[in-house]
């Protein structure tokens, strides 16, 4: 059987829809952010969720680096800030968020965002080489944003889109 080609693949998980959420690290220099859209709920006893990201990543390095992140579930009006984080070169996590309202999480000392749907302060557990991405184990150790009742911000077909009202 002949080899699934990339761009075929990319194309049939577009019509997946995923939630969006921002993983943020902050290291002894500055804040690193970054968008994802493959944050999975792995365990509730230990509580652990596992976060996808590019093997080769300046997100990844740093997470190993420093160990710890917070992952903010992204709200339904925040698609500007999810393409704000998922463009290549992008400055200081701080710099991105200057009119956004923004707190520390707790035990990573990593920004959350006040209005996102929830936010988790996270141990990084292990990485996982999984092709040319890694799955980052991530304990969860702390819910500094509690949950809200906002719709989620969705990636759909290469876009960004908000959930309609039920």
């Amino acid at each position: 059987m002949p080899p699934v080609d990339p761009a075929e693949y990319a194309a049939a998980l577009r019509s997946y829809a995923a939630g969006v959420a921002l993983m943020t690290v902050r290291d002894d220099i500055d804040d690193v952010g970054t968008t994802v859209s493959s944050v999975m709920s792995v365990s509730a006893t230990p509580p652990l969720v596992a976060v996808g990201l590019t093997a080769a990543g300046y997100p990844r390095e740093v997470l190993e680096d420093v160990g710890r992140c917070g992952i903010t579930v992204l709200a339904a009006g925040q698609a500007i800030l999810a393409s704000r984080f998922s463009s290549a070169g992008r400055p200081s996590a701080r710099h991105l968020l200057e009119s956004v309202p923004w707190s520390r999480a707790a035990e990573s000392e990593a920004i959350v965002l006040d209005g996102g749907l929830v936010a988790l302060d996270c141990l990084l557990e292990r990485v996982v080489e999984a092709g040319d991405h890694v799955l980052a184990l991530l304990e969860v150790v702390g819910v500094p944003v509690p949950p809200s009742s906002g719709d989620p911000l969705v990636r759909f077909r290469g876009r960004y889109v908000p959930v309609p009202p039920s």
